[in-house]
Parts: C-alpha cells; structure tokens; sequence
C-alpha cells in the first residue's frame, strides 16, 4: 500500500491522483494524522488487510502533500554507505557501522518545495532511500528487521558544506538541517509493494542533468543490516526516520566542485516510489 500524508491527514492511495481518508474509512478508528498511525501500525496494516473497496474521496494536489514522517522522535542519518560515494569524499569504505548522524527534525519537509540557500554556502544534493520505523526496535536482528519497516520515500539529505566541514571538527548535524534540507515523499510504500525492496534504482538531477544513480543493492550496509547496528545502541521508534545514504555524484566530490545555485531544480527519483522536486531561492527573498 502508499499512504500519503495529504493536508496532514493520513489518505491511502488508490492512484497517484485519489485516495482513500483513512480516519473516515476507519469511522474514527486510525488516524487522521500519519504519526498516530505508526504507534498502532501492527493493527493499522491488519485493518488495511480486510478494507473492502471503498470509494475514493480525496482528490490528491501535490501541493498539499507533507512528509509521510513529518514528526519523528529520532531522525538517523548514514554517511558513507557506498563504496564510490567513499571514495569520492576521500575515506575508507566503512568495515563496521558507517559514520551516524542527525538531521534535526525542523529540517524535514513534504517532497514538492522551495528551499532557500544559506548565504555564503556551498549547498550541495544527495539523494536517498529513506526508512521510516512502524514498529520499536532493540536488539533487533537482521534477518528480522523488515518486519520493523512501515514503509520506504523519497530523501534528499540536502548539505551546506561551509558549515558541515568549518571548525575543528565536522558539524555535519548543523550543516545538514538549515530549514527545508529534509524533504521526503512523495508518500510512504509498504515494503510488500516492491519485487526486492533490497534491489532499488535512485536517482538525481538538477536542472534536468542527471548528477547521481545507483542502486540501493549497491548499499555497504542494507536497511536490514543498519536496523541491527543501530538497535543495538538506540531503540528505534515509531514513525523514526532512517535516511541509509547516498550514491557516488554529489556536488563536493567533482572537479571541478559543483554545487547548487539560485533557480535551480533539483528532481530527485527512486523506482517503485516516486519524485521529489526542490527549487533554490537565494538568502533574503
């Protein structure tokens, strides 16, 4: 199923255009916001599981369309987990836990926006598959860790790299949650809507020029493999956000260096879910 956070009530789609409110599906039972959904996901996804055909009553507008986790408890964040995304940013592939970061939550936004660039930065793109939990995880294994997974979207991890790379040490938490520098979307898909949820093609291009593709078969640690690390220190929660890393093209890692510019459109992709659109304004409009 692709659930869609719709005016900020939780609409099961059934096309890219219509769905289904869910709270009034339910008469009350679940909903009307996403968040409430994941805290009772198990119960959601059995009720779900026996909804007869009922009839469309939201027609969907994607400028209404928020982030399918727009107030995660935990927002993880994982550098370094492809190999020639490694290479590009000068380090060693990861043999244990790829580097954890935080995008903090006022960062995130629904998948069709503007982004202002921070004055005097160097605001660069990274496009990623994002997990979000639907159930809490400790200690959870990997051979088990999809059935901690209420759905997949769409992320770009947006970074000013000024501020990420200034002072003795990275600031990678600042310089990657200026306002708008987590947009997700377009909606959240069930991890039973793909042939291989493991096997996922992404993408990214600005102003039409593709700058990043991969596939999420190429990730050194799988989302199953980086529930089971990070369960292991934080319990992971309902409707958190794990963005699991990005592919070789980014900005930071050409030459020569290239990064993103006023008016500018960033279309970020990944197979099976859908597009994110990104326009950059300049600091002051």
């Amino acid at each position: 199923m692709r659930i869609a956070n719709h005016d900020n009530r939780a609409v099961l789609l059934t096309s890219d255009e219509t769905g289904i409110d869910i709270h009034t599906a339910s008469k009350g039972r679940f909903g009307p916001d996403l968040p409430s959904l994941y805290n009772r996901w198990e119960a959601f996804s059995d009720w779900t599981s026996t909804l007869e055909t009922a009839e469309s009553d939201v027609v969907i507008d994607r400028s209404r369309l928020g982030s399918p986790s727009p107030a995660p408890r935990q927002v993880l964040a994982i550098g370094l987990n492809y190999s020639e995304h490694a290479k590009e940013s000068g380090f060693e592939q990861p043999e244990t836990l790829p580097p954890v970061f935080t995008k903090f939550v006022s960062a995130i936004t629904g998948p069709d926006t503007e982004v202002v660039l921070p004055e005097g930065g160097n605001t660069d793109w990274e496009v990623e598959l994002v997990a979000v939990i639907g159930k809490e995880a400790k200690n959870a294994p990997a051979a088990d860790a999809w059935n901690y997974v209420a759905g997949l979207a769409v992320g770009q991890d947006i970074s000013e790299r000024v501020s990420q790379l200034a002072g003795p040490a990275p600031q990678f938490g600042l310089g990657k949650s200026f306002a708008g520098f987590a947009p997700i979307g377009p909606w959240l898909v069930t991890p039973g809507e793909f042939g291989n949820p493991d096997d996922l093609e992404l993408s990214c291009s600005v102003d039409g020029e593709q700058v990043q593709k991969g596939r999420t078969s190429e990730l050194i640690f799988s989302i199953p493999e980086l529930i089971q690390g990070l369960s292991r220190t934080v319990t992971l929660l309902p409707g958190d956000v794990i963005f699991t890393g990005t592919p070789a093209g980014v900005g930071l890692g050409r030459k020569p260096q290239r990064f993103l510019q006023p008016g500018e459109t960033l279309v970020s992709r990944i197979e099976g879910i859908g597009e994110i659109t990104q326009t950059f304004i300049p600091a002051g409009n």
